[in-house]
């Protein structure tokens, strides 16, 4: 039976065509990422980076062979730069240090006036260092050095946190209740300064010692507050700074922060300490000079004694092998003598009863043996007794 054309299914409407995929760009050359020339410069210890930039102005750096005209330039530990026809240092490893500043000293490289600096009285051995936050004139106490351009910036932004103490003497008797303001964050000439710790220490004369906590370290911070409250402010030092502490340091005293604290306080990748005159160790499996011991670690298995073996207990492995070898040889003198041996030793190196085992230790004592005498200088050696029939 055929269908009628009524009868058919009604067909589908056509799905529109899909559209032509676009075709997927072509993958772009990764991009390296580099710093800055006078920021490497400046981390390799050759100078500043104000200093840096003025040196690619006089034309004395050179990436790849080519000179630069302009510190707008990107590097990558690929790239080789010379300065001055050498070829950059790798940079050192960061390091700190604690410096008692005196009083009277500028916390700048170079002053206009021709004041004294505390780079002018820093140890001549010292590397190129930078300071961390400053001191004003007056101040003294302590501050932050270090190699690295980086870990300076870091620790002087108010986000890392750190409460920097002073111990301050300001003229006068003040009461506490004089100081809340600072404690709740005071506002001076359109400028908010973040809340103050002010602990009232001692009344010593005309003048009051406290001891106040900071975290931003703005120009002249506690000074400018101390006056905003009427209190003058005669002496001002610094005692710590974040997990740094002045301690015992004298004034012009310098001090390395050791690697662990390094590495405990900033995350810093611990590294041996530079020791001037220091003598690296001997490699391992050469002998030291004559003369020259080699250093060891205390506390090693190494470096102990043997301990030796009590009566009656095993002895160690070496001096079993030797008393074997000795037990073997008396067999064989007496043997070759006519003797009787005591005792004749096995495949296995041991011996049988009455004999010294193979650890070198004696069972039971032993029996004189029936063998030959050790002639004496004079008398004659008496001949070997035959076997008995």
């Amino acid at each position: 039976m055929s269908r009628r054309p009524t009868d058919l299914p009604p067909k589908s409407p056509a799905k529109p065509a899909k559209p032509a995929r676009a075709p997927k760009p072509a993958a772009e050359p990764e991009k390296t990422t580099g710093d800055r020339i006078a920021k490497v410069l400046s981390r390799a210890g050759v100078a500043s980076r104000r200093d840096a930039e003025k040196m690619i102005a006089e034309g004395r750096v050179a990436v790849n062979g080519k000179v630069l005209d302009s510190p707008a330039r990107d590097v990558t530990p690929r790239d080789r730069i010379t300065v001055d026809g050498q070829p950059l240092a790798p940079p050192e490893p960061p390091r700190v240090w604690l410096y008692h500043k005196p009083e009277g000293l500028v916390t700048t490289a170079r002053d206009e006036q021709g004041r004294a600096t505390v780079f002018d009285h820093l140890p001549e051995d010292l590397p190129r260092v930078m300071t961390i936050g400053r001191l004003d004139l007056n101040s003294e106490g302590l501050l932050l050095l270090t190699n690295d351009g980086g870990l300076k910036r870091k620790l002087e932004l108010p986000s890392t946190g750190w409460l920097r103490k002073y111990r301050v003497r300001i003229n006068g008797r003040p009461e506490d209740s004089q100081f809340e303001p600072l404690r709740q964050g005071i506002t001076i000439d359109g400028e908010v300064f973040q809340p103050m710790t002010v602990n009232f220490d001692r009344q010593q004369g005309a003048n009051a010692w406290l001891t106040v906590g900071i975290r931003e370290g703005r120009n002249r911070e506690i000074r400018r507050a101390m006056e905003a409250i009427g209190l003058n402010v005669n002496r001002l030092i610094r005692v710590s700074y974040g997990p740094f502490q002045l301690g015992d340091l004298k004034p012009g005293e310098v001090a390395e922060v050791r690697p662990r604290m390094l590495k405990d306080q900033l995350g810093l990748d611990e590294t041996p300490m530079p020791q001037p005159g220091a003598r690296p160790p001997a490699p391992r499996g050469e002998r030291p000079a004559p003369g020259k011991p080699v250093a060891r670690s205390a506390g090693t298995e190494r470096d102990k004694p043997a301990p030796r073996a009590k009566p009656g207990t095993a002895k160690p492995a070496a001096q079993g092998a030797r008393g074997l070898a000795a037990s073997a040889g008396r067999w064989l003198d007496r043997a070759e003598a006519g003797g009787k041996p005591a005792a004749k030793p096995t495949a296995r190196g041991s011996f049988s009863r009455g004999a010294a085992r193979d650890d070198g230790t004696d069972p039971k004592p032993r029996r004189p043996s029936s063998g030959p005498k050790p002639a004496t200088r004079n008398a004659p050696a008496k001949p070997p007794r035959g076997p008995k029939r």
